[in-house]
């Protein structure tokens, strides 16, 4: 079917209707504001989105866009970071998740650019599972820059270009600021700790916050619009082709088989939780 737009807020009720009749297909990307160098607070809530409006194109998906508050972590030092815990990340996400599966969207994608995003979203799809006997999931894009990117990121300017692109293909390129006063110039302030940050996955070996705005993406200057039109060239091709790279229609219509998969075990050991659960 044709549609205007694949991000779900801006369709008719009709029109989601009507899609629902021939696929059943929604990623769900979740973002943050929060403390991001010269970059806007929320840019990690806009990479998200671009990424998902590409894959929702790959693989004839609609997008569920306006989750941008969300556990920031170490950012919550600044002033403008919404902080939200974990716990209650994973209980909004889990009633979003089953309101859009009692509407039909069986195939449930979610998707972040942030890295303490897992801590949230990876309890809320396994417990989902046990609850529903569906599997949805939770594909992580700060892990796919080291797979389905790992040729196309040629400096740590490559991922300041993602985050311009990315408001470039949101339609939102004016409001990346023309800035050179946050570019890198000296280390991390909590960069002693390293070697405590290294003992478990991203953001979630022990606590801590940053002391300098500088200490979360330190970003490239941008001193003028030819710049930031550069950037978003190159951060629009890096996205396109990771997106590519990623294979959508593939892991859909995975997807779809490890239900069936999934309904075998269930039938064969019916004391799992989500043998009980799928009706």
């Amino acid at each position: 079917m044709e549609l205007r737009t694949r991000i779900l807020p801006k369709l008719l009720n009709s029109e989601v209707e009507e899609y629902l009749q021939h696929n059943d297909i929604i990623i769900v990307p979740v973002g943050t504001v929060e403390m991001h160098g010269g970059f806007p607070l929320d840019s990690e809530t806009v990479i998200s989105e671009a990424y998902a409006l590409k894959m929702a194109e790959a693989c004839d998906g609609l997008v569920l866009t306006g989750l941008p508050y969300f556990y920031a972590g170490a950012t919550a030092s600044g002033r403008g970071t919404v902080q939200v815990s974990i716990r209650q990340g994973i209980d909004y996400l889990s009633a979003i998740a089953h309101s859009l599966l009692r509407l039909g969207f069986k195939r449930q994608v979610y998707l972040s650019f942030h890295g303490p995003a897992h801590m949230t979203i990876c309890p809320m799809v396994r417990d989902f599972f046990d609850e529903t006997g569906v599997p949805i999931l939770y594909l992580d894009l700060m892990m796919q820059t080291t797979k389905s990117g790992v040729d196309l990121f040629k400096s740590i300017d490559s991922f300041h270009a993602i985050t311009v692109g990315a408001y470039k293909l949101m339609g939102r390129l004016e409001d990346v600021p023309l800035t050179t006063a946050f570019e890198h110039r000296k280390p991390q302030s909590c960069a002693p700790f390293n070697d405590l940050f290294g003992l478990a996955y991203q953001s979630a070996a022990i606590g801590y916050c940053f002391a300098e705005q500088t200490d979360h993406m330190s970003t490239t200057a941008i001193p003028d619009e030819a710049t930031r039109d550069r950037l978003a060239a190159e951060g629009v091709e890096i996205i396109n082709k990771m997106v590519a790279n990623m294979d959508m229609p593939h892991i859909v219509a995975q997807m779809r088989k490890l239900e069936s998969y999934n309904d075998a075990v269930a039938a064969a050991k019916p004391w799992m939780p989500s043998a009980g659960a799928k009706k």
